[in-house]
């Protein structure tokens, strides 16, 4: 890892917002070479064309601060990371034992607030859940695009 300076160029973070630039390109030439359109409501071209938007959105934001950059980042909290990481297993987990994406994504925000250091459990898991469901309701209903179902999902 390269050292920055006091107030010069972060070379790590514009190699990533270059990258963040070159998937938006790629996912906004994907959608864009759709054939399947949506007769009614938005398709799934609506989607990858607001995945590219977003990821062009990070860039810029990646780009700016590669060349804001001002101090050194402080050493590698690997406790966060854990929890992360258990998130993403609890995520993959409920998936696969067919607990289905409303679950699994709730339990995966509920473990990467904690890695944020926020300890408010109960909190997290309702805000977590009532996310996953909006997520879940715009994608099956709006988009009418499937994601893994569960018990939960069924009830829609």
């Amino acid at each position: 890892m390269s050292t920055p300076t006091a107030k010069g160029l972060h070379k790590p973070t514009l190699v990533i917002g270059i990258g963040l630039f070159v998937l938006a390109f790629i996912t906004w030439r994907d959608a864009s070479a759709m054939q399947i359109r949506a007769t009614y409501g938005m398709g799934a071209d609506a989607a990858s064309y607001f995945v590219a938007l977003f990821l062009a959105v990070m860039g810029a934001g990646h780009l700016v601060a590669a060349f804001r950059w001002q101090d050194d980042p402080g050493p590698t909290d690997w406790k966060a990371v854990g929890w992360v990481a258990l998130g993403l297993a609890s995520l993959i987990a409920a998936l696969w034992f067919g607990a289905g994406f409303i679950a699994g994504s709730t339990l995966l925000f509920v473990f990467t607030a904690r890695a944020f250091g926020r300890r408010a459990w109960l909190a997290d898991l309702a805000l977590g859940f009532v996310l996953s469901l909006g997520i879940f309701l715009l994608f099956n209903k709006l988009l009418t695009l499937s994601l893994p179902m569960g018990p939960l999902e069924r009830l829609f």
